[in-house]
């Protein structure tokens, strides 16, 4: 039983899998740092609010910190937009770019009359039969 346990540990995608919620428990952790302190601090020099987080209502002795939320918000953007910019874009290209088949040698041409696709070595349309002449 620890063999088969110690066996599904070492798949790869395990380890993978392990591997990327770590490093994007770390990316989340930097991210947020970044808005709460760089780019909090720059909205805030705009609206005039210096920190999000103390913003509050209260109804009937309840207290909502929309103000956690709005940082929360603001973090989740940026988180977004880096994964967005800095990951699916450039795998997209790559992917493109490894798709793209290099032209293949025609097998058809166009009949000069009615413009039908034919064979290649077609000396005669087969749709309006007209003679085609082989360059």
């Amino acid at each position: 039983m620890f063999k088969e346990f110690k066996q599904f540990l070492l798949r790869g995608n395990v380890v993978d899998l392990a591997v990327g919620i770590v490093i994007g428990v770390a990316f989340g952790a930097v991210v947020t740092a970044l808005v709460t302190d760089l780019v909090t601090p720059i909205i805030a020099a705009l609206i005039g609010k210096p920190d999000f987080s103390g913003l509050s209502f209260t109804i009937n002795r309840s207290e909502f910190l929309y103000g956690d939320f709005i940082n929360v918000l603001i973090a989740f953007a940026a988180i977004a937009a880096a994964v967005f910019f800095f990951v699916v874009r450039p795998m997209n290209a790559l992917t493109q770019r490894a798709r793209k088949e290099p032209p293949v040698d025609p097998t058809t041409m166009k009949c000069p009359e009615c413009l039908s696709e034919i064979p290649l070595d077609a000396r005669r349309c087969a749709f309006c039969t007209s003679l085609v002449s082989q360059n």
